[in-house]
């Protein structure tokens, strides 16, 4: 597949009255088109802060992007002024954000907010656009999309909403779709439902998608790779298949042991990681899970370990000291 999205060593910081908040630290990855990626991790991982610097998004200041290139269809979108941003933004991108109450304009109804989109960025009469912002609302399962065009946010609900989000996002036919925890706060049942519209969605649009999520239930269902982000670097990349049945780093098995499953006793406990994420403004000169790690060497106080390649693996690869020919399992911290 060809790739549509390449970002390369992306870091990104805060600077606040404590000092620079160091969000994301030099990321890399890529989408292809017509795939479906995770960006898995705790809160303030750095997965919200690296869609949102995809998209041009953070406000500066505070926030600075301090390296790095993010190559969308082979354009360096770091280097756009706004004015060319925007032209990006809702046409080519589109992003779904974590709370469609304060993301949707209360004071337009749905149909305009639809077709906001469409009559800035493919410069279609009124007709036509509310025309196509009722085929939107259809295909994501509104009812009765001719009469519910003309209602305000207020008049849905939580999950009605976020389906109004998605045809947003998606009216213009974008190429790559960012989705940030589209299912926060969303029971179980709406959650599903959401999923499974944004993957008919992409069988039918071929649209490819980056999922943030923490919720490692829909990463299974849903994408194709997984990205696991800790203390703003990717730490485990590979394929949903690798990162479940062969995960290398002791987050990413952390993560999964914390996970409730069909054939688990009732009396058999989920198993929390321990302790907490590091300071980000402070961050360890070492392995970042170093202070949280049970299997941790003297090498992971001071060294950051790199990727590494899994053996007979061209897609996984995990940045774990333990993955090192020469690591020494009997000589913890």
């Amino acid at each position: 597949m060809k790739t549509l999205l390449e970002v390369k060593d992306l870091s990104v910081s805060f600077d606040v009255y404590g000092g620079e908040v160091q969000a994301v630290r030099n990321v890399s990855f890529d989408v292809k088109k017509g795939e479906a990626v995770a960006i898995v991790g705790e809160s303030g991982s750095g997965k919200s802060v690296t869609a949102q610097s995809i998209m041009r998004l953070i406000p500066s200041p505070p926030s600075r992007i301090k390296n790095g290139s993010v190559l969308f269809e082979g354009e360096e979108l770091l280097s756009l002024s706004e004015k060319d941003m925007q032209k990006v933004r809702g046409n080519k991108i589109g992003m779904i954000f974590q709370d469609p109450m304060t993301s949707l304009n209360p004071t337009m109804t749905v149909g305009d907010q639809i077709m906001e989109s469409l009559i800035k960025h493919q410069d279609v009469s009124a007709a036509k656009a509310k025309s196509r912002a009722i085929e939107m609302l259809h295909l994501v399962g509104i009812p009765n999309p001719e009469s519910r065009i003309k209602q305000y946010p207020h008049q849905f609900s939580g999950g009605m909403r976020q389906r109004v989000m998605i045809a947003i996002a998606l009216a213009c036919n974008p190429s790559l779709l960012i989705a940030d925890e589209p299912t926060t706060a969303l029971d179980v049942t709406i959650q599903a439902q959401i999923m499974r519209v944004m993957k008919d969605l992409q069988e039918k649009m071929g649209t490819s998608i980056i999922l943030i999520t923490h919720d490692l239930g829909i990463v299974a269902d849903v994408c194709d790779r997984v990205i696991v982000m800790y203390a703003g670097r990717v730490v485990e990349t590979g394929t949903k298949w690798e990162i479940f049945q062969n995960p290398q780093h002791p987050y990413t098995r952390g993560l999964l042991r914390s996970l409730p499953r069909l054939d688990q006793r009732k009396d058999e406990p989920l198993i929390p990681i321990p302790g907490t994420p590091p300071d980000l403004i402070k961050p360890p000169t070492g392995c970042s899970f170093c202070a949280r790690c049970d299997e941790a060497m003297k090498v992971c106080v001071d060294n950051d370990p790199d990727l590494s390649a899994i053996k007979g693996s061209d897609s996984h690869a995990a940045a774990c000291w333990m993955l090192h020919p020469h690591a020494n399992r009997e000589v913890p911290v």
